[in-house]
């Protein structure tokens, strides 16, 4: 930020749909503020990966500059949000034996048993970004959140790893370079939509989190406080645009305008009066449909997304441990009817999560569709937990590349 002010901070939420930017403050008693916001519409992704640099980073430079003109700072750093089909995630374990004459977990302890999870074989092209600690066991005792300062001779540790393709986070890394902000963080975006949406308690009793973007949409499930599970489905919200477009043959930007205004999942949502007006292609003159044609076009691709991510639960094995049941979030969340559809798929309790904790200019991000944007400002305010890492290549920094690899060097 300018002048390198630790008091704000900056969320960037780099979707194929739209890119949000989000500014915060940090006030008296560790609060978070709003202070600006903005957003710009997305051509440059598809499914979280970029395939056109010049239109990303106009899109960018267009959110960015419609939050500092309402912030009234500089966004000179910023926390990113990284999802899509290349992402991967997937449970590890580390060992090691305490060192030192006293057998106390010291915090380079940490750091080694963290490493040793880390010591995974991956594909040449593949990157670890994060390396979440679910619980540590000392000397055959499990479920310990924090050793450090406990004595023992064995240390273990539950890491969630979360991977990605090493060219597609150096193309964002690269957009967000060219668009004037350095890349302070790479997050991944449940992990980021799960700090504005989900609650303490939800965490530790067990929960999904579906967030649904335009390209994809993406699970993360936390079970005792820490993330144990994370999917992605080539499916998003584009995927509601493209077939309202073909099933009513009216232009994409017509159907996209369609959803938004008019869409609704659920048939018995919708009065049997209701009308909508749809563009015709061509020229031809508009036509006026019952609005339940549009409900029978989005229910089944509804109940698909939610139906592929039920069967990813029971396929992780977590089906009976969502006690707290599913939140969905995101742009696609809007849609009317979508958690009545979820709740008949999954047998849950269902909430829609819009983002919480944090004052200011609320108003104006109050939708889940910047649930990942302020997620991003509160992990970036928030305190890392003990042994927590995220890992970027120097290479993948650009311009700041040296400068960061000591950052995260004096950090680490």
């Amino acid at each position: 930020m300018a002048r390198r002010n630790d008091r704000f901070v900056a969320g960037l939420d780099i979707g194929t749909t739209k890119i949000c930017c989000v500014i915060a403050e940090r006030v008296e008693g560790g609060r978070l503020d709003i202070i600006g916001y903005g957003r710009a519409a997305s051509r440059g992704l598809r499914k979280g990966v970029v395939v056109n640099v010049d239109q990303t980073v106009d899109a960018l430079k267009a959110a960015v500059e419609e939050a500092e003109l309402m912030a009234g700072v500089t966004v000179e750093r910023g926390y990113v949000g990284v999802a899509g089909g290349h992402i991967r995630g997937f449970n590890s374990r580390g060992v090691i034996a305490i060192s030192g004459r006293e057998r106390e977990v010291t915090r380079e302890d940490v750091d080694r048993v963290i490493e040793s999870a880390r010591a995974v074989q991956l594909p040449a092209d593949r990157v670890i970004f994060h390396a979440v600690p679910q619980d540590f066991i000392l000397d055959g005792v499990g479920e310990i959140r924090d050793p450090l300062g406990m004595t023992g001779s064995r240390l273990e540790v539950n890491v969630h790893l979360v991977t990605g393709s090493m060219p597609s986070l150096s193309n964002i890394t690269n957009c967000v370079n060219r668009a004037g902000v350095e890349v302070q963080e790479m997050v991944l975006e449940q992990i980021a939509a799960a700090e504005s949406t989900l609650r303490t308690d939800e965490k530790e009793l067990g929960i999904a989190l579906v967030d649904i973007g335009g390209g994809t949409t993406d699970l993360a499930i936390f079970e005792q406080g820490s993330i144990c599970h994370t999917a992605a489905l080539p499916t998003g919200g584009d995927h509601f645009t493209n077939d309202i477009a073909v099933g009513l043959r009216t232009p994409v930007p017509e159907a996209e305008r369609i959803k938004v205004k008019y869409g609704c999942c659920l048939a018995s949502l919708v009065e049997d009066d209701q009308t909508i007006e749809v563009p015709s292609v061509g020229g031809r003159k508009p036509r006026v449909l019952s609005r339940h044609i549009l409900c029978e076009i989005l229910q089944p691709r509804t109940e698909e997304i939610f139906t592929l991510l039920h069967e990813e639960i029971v396929r992780a094995g977590y089906e009976d441990n969502l006690t707290c049941g599913v939140v969905v979030t995101g742009g696609g969340a809007i849609l009317e009817g979508v958690p009545e559809i979820a709740e008949q798929i999954f047998d849950l309790p269902v909430r829609r999560g819009s983002p919480e904790g944090v004052g200011g200019l609320m108003d104006g991000v109050a939708s889940p569709e910047f649930s990942t944007a302020v997620g991003l400002v509160k992990h970036g305010l928030a305190s890392p937990g003990p042994g927590y890492r995220t890992h970027v290549p120097s290479h993948m920094l650009g311009r700041v590349g040296e400068r960061m690899k000591s950052w995260f060097s004096e950090l680490f």
